[in-house]
C-alpha cells in the first residue's frame, strides 16, 4: 500500500469487568461525557495491571499475559525495537511498551528540541527520545496511569537520564503551554481516546510553529464491522478504536496541520488479528476478527503546524 500524502494551505492480566473474557459491550451513551469517560477507565485499568506485570517481568495483552521476558507474541506489538535500543533502555520499560511502531526512528529528533510523547507507559519513547534529543534538549512522557507514571520514574532512574520530566494527565488536556514543544510523539495511543478531534487540538496547540506531528498509531484501511466497534475489549487491543485513514487526515486539516502524510508500516492479516485474539485470551470475538483481515493497519502519521 502506498503512502497518502496530503498539503494544504491552511495558515499480569488486565481483567477489567468488559474487557477479560466478558461479554463484548459499548459504553453507554447517555450523556457525551460518557462514553470518553468509560473508554479512558477500562484503559486505565489495564495499563496499570500491565505496569504490574512488567515489574513482577512479565507482558500482558489486552486481556491475558505473556511469558516472563520479551518474546512475547502480540503480533501488533512485537519487534518493535532493534537489539541495540533494546539494550539501551531498562527492561522493564520494553515489557511495558504497547506500541505498534518506533516513533522515536521516524521522528528526525534532533538535539536541543523539546518532544513530547503523549501516553508514554512505562517510558521507553522517551528514554529513547531523550537521547536523541542531547542534554541541551528535553523529553516530557504524558501518561493517566499511576502504577505506569511509577514505572516510568524507576525507569528514568535506572537509565540515569536527566532530561526526562513524566506528567500525569489526559492526551485530551495536555498540561504544558501553548508553543511549547517542537515535536510531538505518540505510539499507539491515539487511538484509544474516546475524543480523537480533542487530543489532535491539544497537540497542535502546543506544538511551536514549524512543530512536528510525528506518532505511530493503528489505523483502519476500511470501516469495521460494528460489533467490532462495540467491543471494548477490541478497543483497548488497539483496533476498534481505530480512525480510517481519510478520518485521521481529515481531523489533522480541521486543527490546522499541514503536510500531512499517512505512510503505512504493517497490515495485519486475518491469521494476525486471530493471533492477537487468541493470545490476548479474548473470548466471543473471534467471529468478528475473522471479518477484521487487511482493515487494520500500523501506521507513522506526520504532520506539521504552520510557521
Amino acid at each position: 500500500m502506498t503512502s497518502t500524502s496530503v498539503e494544504m494551505n491552511k495558515g499480569g492480566s488486565c481483567c477489567a469487568p468488559s474487557c477479560c473474557g466478558g461479554e463484548a459491550t459499548k459504553p453507554s451513551t447517555s450523556a457525551s461525557t460518557e462514553p470518553t469517560q468509560a473508554i479512558r477507565e477500562t484503559v486505565k485499568e489495564r495499563y496499570g495491571a500491565a505496569a504490574k506485570a512488567a515489574l513482577q517481568g512479565g507482558k500482558s495483552s489486552c486481556c491475558g499475559s505473556g511469558e516472563a521476558g520479551l518474546d512475547w507474541t502480540d503480533p501488533i506489538t512485537r519487534d518493535l525495537y532493534d537489539a541495540e535500543q533494546a539494550a539501551g533502555v531498562p527492561a522493564e520499560a520494553l515489557l511495558a511498551s504497547f506500541g505498534c511502531g518506533n516513533p522515536t526512528a521516524l521522528a528526525q529528533l534532533k538535539p536541543g528540541e523539546t518532544v513530547l510523547d503523549l501516553g508514554s507507559g512505562g517510558g521507553i519513547d522517551v528514554l529513547l527520545s531523550a537521547k536523541r534529543v542531547g542534554p541541551t534538549g528535553k523529553a516530557y512522557g504524558l501518561d493517566m496511569t499511576d502504577e505506569m507514571l511509577d514505572l516510568a520514574q524507576k525507569n528514568k532512574a535506572a537509565a540515569g537520564a536527566t532530561n526526562v520530566e513524566f506528567l500525569k494527565g489526559h492526551i485530551e488536556s495536555i498540561p504544558l503551554p501553548r508553543a511549547s514543544v517542537d515535536v510531538i510523539i505518540s505510539n499507539c495511543v491515539i487511538n484509544l481516546s474516546g475524543d480523537k478531534d480533542a487530543v489532535i487540538n491539544e497537540a497542535f496547540r502546543v506544538l511551536k510553529p514549524g512543530g512536528r506531528f510525528a506518532v505511530s498509531d493503528i489505523v483502519l484501511t476500511r470501516d469495521l464491522p460494528e460489533a467490532a466497534k462495540a467491543s471494548m475489549a477490541l478497543w483497548t487491543g488497539c483496533v476498534a478504536g481505530a480512525l480510517l485513514e481519510n478520518e485521521y487526515v481529515s481531523k489533522l486539516r480541521a486543527a490546522g496541520f499541514t503536510h500531512i502524510e499517512v505512510e503505512p508500516t504493517r497490515v495485519y492479516s486475518t491469521d494476525e488479528m486471530t493471533e492477537m485474539a487468541s493470545s490476548a485470551g479474548l473470548s466471543g470475538v473471534e467471529p468478528i476478527v475473522a471479518q477484521m483481515g487487511g482493515a487494520i493497519m500500523s501506521a507513522f502519521v506526520r504532520a506539521t503546524k504552520p510557521m
